[in-house]
């Protein structure tokens, strides 16, 4: 199958998994989490219990199947009771793939399957940069299942500690985010970019598509039509009304995030660059960048540098 805009910004993030950790606790406990400069997941395998976090103005029953998508720098507690007291995680000892954690005292049982990961955060940025800090989502059955199992996966391999572990756990890694981020779309979620909510169009999705298989075509109208099979105007208000954004904004949309992310992750010129993203000349990619994004492309490159440190 072609590759589509959500395959292509998964696999630009280049995701890894940092830690992996299982969560035995037993009633009463509570634990505060600290994202720090990592992404993490976490997974209610077993039991429920109360989430509270600054985004929220009470505090959120979370229960079996639920899962929690939470952005770099964001803390959270999690406890048995609405207003339990908290320790920190790091003062649980945390510290390596595939660790139990057993906590609490005698009561109602919990089970937490939690993940932690870094990715790049320009490539990123189109399903990231949406989204609230801290995203609550109950899973159906399905979903529910393949991320416990992914999980399961990620901690076994790392406990065993066989040769390639690591290439395996950043290969789960990457499938344990496709398989949070398309469950919460699924959901129909306020956030979702209209690119993510466009797939389940069957016409659009084709002219989508053969648009990212092919990004430096001279696209128009009438071609992206021809490939969803429509008439050009009726494919023009089709698409505009499922993405959101006209047919070509959207091209234009795609190329500029593709420079940004060759500025970022590479050392091509911006000829080059142009060249690669569908454009004559890196004067016209200049001219579109600038529109776009605010800065021209080198002020850009030399931003993402200064600020780069340790990946998001």
């Amino acid at each position: 199958m072609p590759m589509g805009p959500f395959e292509e910004v998964i696999g630009g993030m280049h995701a890894g998994g940092s830690l992996y950790a299982k969560f035995l606790v037993r009633a009463p406990w509570g634990i505060r989490f600290s994202t720090g400069p990592q992404a993490r997941l976490v997974v209610v395998a077993r039991g429920g219990c109360w989430l509270r976090w600054g985004g929220s103005k009470t505090p959120l029953v979370v229960e079996t199947g639920d899962c929690l998508i939470v952005k770099p720098g964001v803390a959270f507690d999690l406890s048995d009771a609405r207003q339990r007291k908290a320790i920190s995680c790091e003062s649980l000892g945390v510290t390596h793939d595939g660790y139990v954690v057993e906590y609490g005292g005698t009561g109602e049982p919990t089970e937490l399957l939690i993940g932690r990961f870094s990715f790049d955060a320009v490539a990123a940025e189109p399903l990231v940069a949406p989204m609230p800090p801290l995203v609550h989502v109950s899973l159906e059955k399905a979903h529910a299942d393949l991320v416990q199992t992914t999980l399961a996966l990620m901690g076994k391999e790392m406990a065993q500690d066989r040769p390639g572990a690591r290439l395996v756990v950043d290969r789960l890694t990457d499938a344990l985010f496709v398989q949070a981020m398309r469950a919460l779309f699924s959901e129909g979620c306020s956030f979702a970019p209209g690119w993510a909510t466009a797939l389940t169009d069957g016409r659009v999705v084709k002219a989508i598509r053969a648009v990212h298989a092919d990004i430096t075509r001279p696209w128009t109208v009438a071609q992206m039509a021809h490939e969803a099979g429509m008439s050009r105007s009726s494919f023009a208000v089709a698409f505009t009304s499922a993405v959101g954004e006209s047919p070509l904004d959207y091209v234009t949309n795609w190329r500029i995030y593709r420079a940004k992310v060759l500025l970022s992750s590479s050392s091509e010129s911006l000829p080059e660059i142009a060249t690669r993203v569908g454009y004559d000349s890196d004067t016209a990619l200049s001219r579109a960048f600038r529109r776009k994004v605010g800065i021209p492309p080198g002020a850009f490159r030399r931003r993402v540098s200064a600020e780069r440190g340790p990946r998001l």
